[in-house]
């Protein structure tokens, strides 16, 4: 592969990767709550003046969720190409992704309380 045509592919997989956020933006409304909820935790940290290390945390809790709901989505659509027929494994799989999303969900909030209650 010449270095050319690996840049080009490099371009070419971002374009997908920007491709991917479009579509969850545009199909997916859980993840316009999370969206919502980043604003308000990242509005709350400017207006506490929060330290570099809380928001190394703050940053990486909501990219934990939203990456958790992209995954979760990604699992779903790739379920249902599968099959739209009742499947016990398929249910399973959407179980176990959607709990990824509770999971990284209720510890971004832990991490929220912990940095943001004691500035109240």
């Amino acid at each position: 592969m010449t270095k050319t045509s690996f840049i080009k592919s490099r371009i070419k997989s971002f374009g997908y990767a920007f491709q991917g956020l479009k579509t969850i933006l545009k199909e997916e409304p859980n993840f316009w709550i999370h969206i919502l909820a980043t604003l308000i935790v990242v509005s709350a940290g400017f207006w506490f003046n929060i330290t570099t290390y809380e928001w190394i945390a703050i940053l990486f809790a909501i990219a934990m969720v939203l990456a958790a709901e992209i995954f979760n989505t990604a699992i779903e659509n790739l379920s249902d190409a599968v099959t739209k027929e009742q499947n016990p494994h398929i249910k399973k799989t959407k179980d176990l992704a959607a709990a990824a999303v509770l999971i990284t969900s209720i510890f971004a909030l832990i991490i929220g309380l912990i940095i943001f209650l004691p500035k109240l």
